[in-house]
């Protein structure tokens, strides 16, 4: 899978999941932080296109954001798990699954790239 791929998989699973969690809060409780993700998936999803056309500082940035997500996630995780809410947990477990997968697809193309660099001169 390519870097531009994984972005368009993570931000979708973000938006969806996110707005998911937003929903099906009661309407009283809700807080605008649920809505976080969906805000760091519309943010991936605008870098899409600079990211496939192989931008070093976008992609990454967009690593550095995908980094930040899946640290931002361990809280809301812990707390889904202290609840025993466990639509919470699947719902974050997914997004976090998310972010590490596309995290992994980065690092993979990064030491490719440079590997490829290496070879080159």
């Amino acid at each position: 899978m390519k870097p531009y791929q994984a972005t368009i998989l993570n931000a979708a699973v973000l938006v969806v999941f996110g707005l998911w969690a937003y929903l099906n809060v009661a309407a009283e409780s809700r807080s605008m932080t649920i809505l976080i993700p969906v805000f760091f998936g519309v943010v991936l999803a605008l870098l899409v296109l600079p990211l496939k056309k192989e931008n070093k500082v976008v992609a990454h940035a967009v690593a550095g954001v995908t980094i930040l997500i899946s640290i931002a996630l361990i809280m809301p995780l812990i707390g889904s798990i202290g609840r025993d809410d466990m639509d919470a947990v699947f719902r974050v477990g997914v997004m976090m699954a998310a972010s590490l997968f596309a995290l992994v697809v980065y690092i993979k193309s990064f030491i490719t790239a440079r590997r490829a660099r290496q070879s080159a001169t």
